[in-house]
């Protein structure tokens, strides 16, 4: 996506691995909301952290800029800042953006690589510059490194040989008074390390790195030590000398900072001598370490005690891109190394996922929110397992734990880094089962400290055995799935037992009738569609799971329990037009049956949901039209796991979702809640109540909010059946609001930034494409939503690759890693030939697809393509 002028205001593209933090690229090239001190920090600058540039001739230096454009917004400056440097006294100087800057500046985001071009009538050059962090799918650890990589090609556009210097400089983030800045020379790399002598067992140590990798290189290991500007000011005369920049070195600790003052600060330039009319390209890399983390999160919302609390805050653990790299340094040299390396197998994914035969606004929702892996909302424990929040406020994350009912719609790191998805079930499995067969919808830190004892969601709980099923199709990993299986098959008869306090499928026919803890954190009581449907998906997927591990009794009492269930949903549930919830909503005592477990607030069933006033329970469904009505459907789609709706009456759902739910002008619609659309912008609403239906006087939480996960959902699943304009429509909506110029395209938000269920866009990808997968049985197929030629992007647990049809020839492609296949589920119309690196395969043509004579193994290079006969 290309971003100019107003339209870069709100930009921020993160830069960093999985688990790392990163650090911000501005629209304007600036670096900003510096997150590598294991929190997020939103909204910040990079204090004096940047880039420059400058050209010279013989006579001298002929011009030299801050390489970014101008501040495009807080002219009057941003709060929580220091006194004297905050709001009411202009933008931060630390942006750099009182140096000379460049006129005119274009930002093209493709995610993980952003380019930027800069020139200005009085610099004698063009500047291009790429950054990215490695995203590898199937590779998670080259995805993981803690550093922002860049390539700054310069073109000479004067008629003579000039000198070019690019300098980044950076901040010592991990200490104002006791730095210690090294300069040195390693296998031809040059670096300057900015670390302290603080202890380094703490989660308060950390270290930065900046390296380059060409050859002619001066540096400054401090700048100038002063107050008020003279750190700055001091820089910017040296710098604008011809030739390299002076040394300085401090061997003494500065004193203590002021609120003039930053942070010790080292600058490392390169120099290169272009001739007229041609380019040249540097490298640079700066990486991090923060090595200790601890909790340092709020976590006595979850019934636990103050002791309790402080005491898990004082266990530190490592982060994983610790133990992969004893500090910046190595990360720095490992980067520039395999700089070529990391670059390449990043386009590959670049490049396949983005010649996808996708709609602009769907290929944008589905490629912008895979940098939520990127934020600071993911994290990656020391034995390399995956844990994430929700999203992330300002300077903290939101809502711990990895939770189950936000993340089981979050499809894209399942297929993109399968392992760190399969690790994620491991540990719900492992640590967050509670003893009644509940699962904690939050995993809590540090393992092994016991799980939540909060009532469990019902979503999250049958949401996560449909992952399982997923996981397992993408990966084949029998091991795995034989070792977490029992807790599955707990997690599933707790809807039944006795031990669940909130009796969700006490009489087991199939539909939960009691409190049902779910994603828009209350409890609806009674039948409904959503969490039955989750239910019934659930059941279904691990039906399919009992045959494969040989337990017909479990696979024949989930598929009875899932018929009866079928029955009851689509026929009770079901008012003509969409399918709702079955309430009573005057009826009292069906909340004083429900008071055990942990309550929100501590409250009884009666004090949460009970409104005296109007007579009437409160946040239920009832009559409305939930945007999730039918979330267990899409699931099972996407898993290919068959029909638990019915066909036509999910079809007629998604239309009333569309009709009843989407709002075309926001200006007119009211909503007390949190706004994540505002004025002429558009959005589908969490739940609605149609002309005719009853609503409550205080309906289901966030009825009115547009939130993007849920819209996501919604709308590939309008897709998926047929309703192409209005599923368009619904994502053309939330990409609209993320313009650039009214918020970041990389950072959509839910409960805070960097919300986790927009990777609900991935579902876009699929469905399009019509995926199919199943590893287990070495099956890989396609049946792309509309006809003609097209190209899709796929990853599975081995690689990813592409697929194309072009007239009657149908092409897979292993990019990186490997593929093994047995069964190939393709549309093919008539005679057909099959051919393995122009080597004929003989096929069987069966119901599950082309059955091979032989199994083969695709890897990069070799392609498996299938002809109709008459195009040969």
């Amino acid at each position: 996506m290309k971003y100019r002028g107003e339209n870069t205001r709100e930009i921020s593209f993160p830069l960093g691995g999985i688990g790392t933090g990163c650090i911000g690229l501005a629209g304007n090239g600036s670096l900003v909301d510096v997150e590598i001190r294991n929190r997020p920090n939103k909204n910040t600058t990079a204090d004096f952290t940047h880039f420059a540039i400058k050209a010279e001739n013989r006579a001298g230096v002929v011009d030299a800029r801050v390489l970014q454009g101008d501040l495009t917004k807080d002219y009057i400056g941003c709060t929580g800042r220091p006194i004297y440097t905050g709001y009411g006294f202009g933008p931060d100087r630390g942006t750099m953006a009182g140096f000379p800057h460049f006129e005119d500046v274009t930002f093209d985001g493709e995610y993980p690589f952003a380019t930027m071009h800069f020139s200005h009538a009085r610099f004698p050059g063009r500047i291009t510059m790429t950054a990215f962090n490695p995203l590898i799918p199937t590779n998670e650890d080259d995805s993981s490194i803690p550093a922002a990589f860049f390539r700054i090609q310069i073109h000479n556009t004067s008629s003579e040989q000039l000198k070019y210097t690019v300098a980044l400089s950076c901040n010592n983030y991990y200490c104002c008074t006791n730095t210690l800045h090294r300069y040195e020379k390693k296998d031809g790399i040059h670096l300057i390390r900015l670390s302290n002598t603080q202890d380094r067992e703490t989660a308060e140590y950390g270290d930065l790195t900046i390296a380059t990798d060409h050859p002619d290189v001066s540096h400054q290991e401090y700048w100038f030590r002063g107050r008020w500007f003279d750190n700055s000011s001091v820089f910017w005369q040296e710098f604008n000398q011809p030739g390299p920049l002076p040394n300085r070195i401090y061997h003494t600790p500065r004193a203590n900072a002021d609120s003039y003052d930053t942070s010790d600060i080292a600058t490392l330039a390169a120099h290169v001598e272009i001739p007229p009319g041609e380019s040249a390209a540097l490298r640079f890399v700066l990486s991090w370490s923060n090595p200790y983390m601890h909790n340092y999160w709020e976590i006595t919302h979850l019934g636990l005690s103050v002791d309790e609390t402080a005491r898990r805050r004082s266990i530190l653990w490592k982060n994983y891109y610790a133990t992969l790299f004893p500090d910046s340094r190595a990360s720095a040299l490992y980067s520039l190394r395999d700089f070529d390396r990391l670059w390449t197998d990043s386009l590959l994914y670049k490049e396949a996922i983005f010649h996808s035969s996708l709609p602009d606004e769907v290929k944008d929702a589905v490629t912008s929110n895979i940098s939520i892996l990127k934020s600071p909302t993911c994290l990656r424990l020391s034995d390399g397992s995956f844990y994430a929040f929700e999203g992330v406020h300002a300077q903290m994350g939101s809502c711990e734990g990895t939770c189950t009912h936000v993340w089981s719609y979050a499809y894209a790191l399942a297929f993109l880094f399968p392992r760190l998805e399969r690790s994620a079930r491991t540990n719900e499995y492992t640590y967050s089962m509670q003893e009644n067969g509940g699962m904690g919808f939050r995993l809590m830190l540090p393992l092994g400290c016991g799980p939540t004892n909060h009532r469990p969601a019902a979503d999250g709980q049958f949401g996560t055995v449909l992952r399982v099923y997923r996981e397992f199709l993408i990966s084949g990993d029998l091991p795995w799935l034989k070792k977490i299986w029992p807790e599955v098959k707990r997690s599933i008869s707790f809807a039944w037992s006795p031990e669940n306090p909130d009796r969700w499928d006490a009489d087991k026919d199939g539909i939960l009738e009691g409190r049902q803890h779910h994603t828009l954190d209350m409890e609806l009581f009674g039948p409904n569609s959503w969490l039955s449907g989750m239910y019934l998906a659930a059941l279904k997927a691990a039906a399919n799971l009992a045959g494969i591990l040989e337990e017909p009794d479990t696979q024949k009492e989930y598929l009875d329990l899932l018929k009866q269930g079928q029955e009851y949903l689509n026929c009770q549930l079901y008012n003509g037009e969409y399918f709702c919830q079955e309430v009573d909503l005057k009826d009292k005592s069906l909340l004083e049956r429900y008071n055990g477990g942990v309550s929100p607030h501590g409250a009884s069933s009666v004090q949460s949901y009970w409104n005296e006033e109007a007579g009437e329970m409160k946040y239920q469904i009832a009559e409305g039209c939930s945007i999730d009505q039918v979330l267990g459907q899409w699931h099972a789609d996407l898993l290919n796991l068959g029909d638990i709706f019915d066909p036509e009456k999910t079809r007629s759902a998604l239309r009333s979702i569309f009709r009843y739910n989407f709002i075309p002008d926001m200006r007119e619609h009211i909503n007390p809640c949190r706004i994540y659309g505002i004025n002429q912008e558009q959005g589908t609403m969490i739940c609605s109540y149609p002309p005719g239906r009853t609503k409550p006087l205080i309906p289901v939480p966030y009825a009115e909010e547009t939130m993007h996960g849920f819209e996501y959902q919604a709308a590939s699943h309008m897709l998926r059946h047929g309703l192409t304009d209005e599923g368009l429509t619904c994502v053309k909506a939330v990409r609209n609001r993320y313009d650039g110029r009214k918020r970041n395209p990389w950072n959509e938000m839910e409960c805070g930034s960097n919300y986790s269920r927009s990777l609900a866009s991935y579902a876009l990808l699929l469905v399009y494409s019509g995926f199919r997968f199943d590893v287990h049985h070495r099956l890989i197929g396609f049946h792309p939503l509309s006809d003609g030629d097209c190209q899709f992007f796929w990853s599975l647990d081995s690689g990813f690759g592409t697929y194309q049809r072009k007239g009657g020839v149908q092409i897979l492609r292993v990019l990186y890693g490997r593929l093994d296949i047995s069964t190939l589920d393709l549309e093919h119309k008539g005679p057909s030939s099959l051919q393995y690196n122009n080597t004929p395969v003989p096929f069987t043509d069966t119901e599950t697809g082309l059955q091979l004579g032989r199994p083969v193994t695709l890897t990069p290079g070799s392609t498996l393509t299938l002809c109709s006969v008459s195009n040969g």
